[in-house]
């Protein structure tokens, strides 16, 4: 157990290392374990990635995790910044602000949901997909999740950020900022899956925040 332990931490480090360490690791797991067997080092790496894929949720999940993070916050979809930047334009600040913060704290709502579908995933693993991770490229984890578990997630995502944008008030904002801007005289009138956006750019901070850790 203890060798298994000591594999677990190292696996953890080359993982999120560059690739240029594999080498030194590898020395490392030799000198203090000697040659661990296929199944040790597969088991060290579904350990390895349990931890980095919970704490990737975990903090996605508390309060301003999207909203406070640049890297992932939601912002208006590309399609209706000429909305934000025109209702701005006149005043309208406020109203932008609360639709941008209920944006991101549907996906907050959302994110805790994801543990249990990168566990399953990661149980799924072959010794093939663990050979790959650990001596292809560095983003070949992330590719791995999102080959194996995006579908998983729009499904389980989706009617929890719908409700969440009921709760938080997104829904309401969100129409009574588009009902504003289709008033306004030679505007093309917006009618976004605010949903649908929110639920992708959830799952797409989810993997950016896996492909740091």
């Amino acid at each position: 157990m203890k060798k298994l332990a000591i594999i677990t931490v190292l696996s953890s480090t080359l993982i999120f290392s560059s690739c240029d360490t594999l080498n030194q690791y590898s020395g490392i797991i030799n000198q203090t374990l000697g040659t661990p067997s296929s199944t040790e080092m597969s088991l060290g790496l579904k350990q390895a990635l349990e931890f980095g894929t919970n704490y990737s949720a975990d903090r996605l999940s508390t309060k301003d995790g999207f909203l406070g993070n640049l890297a992932v916050k939601i912002l208006f979809p590309a399609e209706a910044k000429k909305v934000e930047n025109t209702l701005r334009s006149i005043g309208l600040n406020s109203l932008c602000d609360n639709v941008i913060t209920s944006l991101n704290r549907a996906a907050e709502d959302a994110a805790q949901e994801a543990k249990p579908i990168f566990v399953n995933a990661i149980k799924q693993m072959s010794f093939a997909d663990v050979s790959n991770i650990l001596l292809g490229n560095q983003d070949a984890a992330t590719l791995y999740f999102k080959r194996t578990t995006s579908n998983a997630l729009a499904d389980k995502f989706r009617p929890i950020v719908n409700t969440s944008l009921n709760k938080v008030g997104a829904t309401r904002y969100w129409g009574d900022l588009t009902s504003s801007y289709n008033k306004l005289p030679l505007v093309t009138p917006i009618n976004t899956d605010l949903t649908g956006y929110v639920t992708d750019k959830a799952i797409d901070g989810l993997f950016i925040e896996i492909a740091k850790e």
